[in-house]
């Protein structure tokens, strides 16, 4: 697909973006298993708690994906600059594996910052769309 040839990166990203998400799912899943937690009960809410911090690292990325495939569908059909939006694909999905790993890890401070991270690339993806239109 001729239209799409110049994304290749960001596409990858989207390949990435998936297998980072059935990590997470299968981390999630294990940890649940192993620690004879019953499927549809409420996770301890508590930092400390590592099936807690796995279930929302999932649960933090599902809230930005959506957002990060609208933003992405529209940078392309808006013929944007494909070296920018590859880029800011790229960071997003750096910001959201750093997420994944501080969230994991337990750090906070730096898990905030990740989460920063892919926040401008999110936003940077748009205003590469944005900017074709004016």
């Amino acid at each position: 697909m001729e239209l799409f040839e110049q994304y290749q990166i960001s596409i990858l990203v989207i390949g990435l973006t998936g297998l980072m998400f059935l990590v997470q799912l299968l981390v999630a899943d294990v940890v649940s298993i192993k620690k004879g937690q019953i499927p549809g009960t409420i996770v301890e809410q508590s930092h400390d708690n590592f099936l807690f911090r796995s279930s929302r690292a999932i649960a933090n990325s599902n809230e930005t994906v959506g957002i990060f495939i609208l933003f992405l569908m529209f940078a392309f059909l808006s013929s944007s600059n494909s070296s920018w939006v590859n880029i800011s694909a790229m960071v997003y999905f750096v910001g959201r594996l750093g997420h994944m790993v501080f969230y994991y890890a337990n750090l906070k401070v730096l898990r905030s910052v990740a989460f920063g991270v892919a926040l401008i690339g999110l936003v940077s993806i748009f205003l590469s769309g944005l900017v074709r239109w004016f």
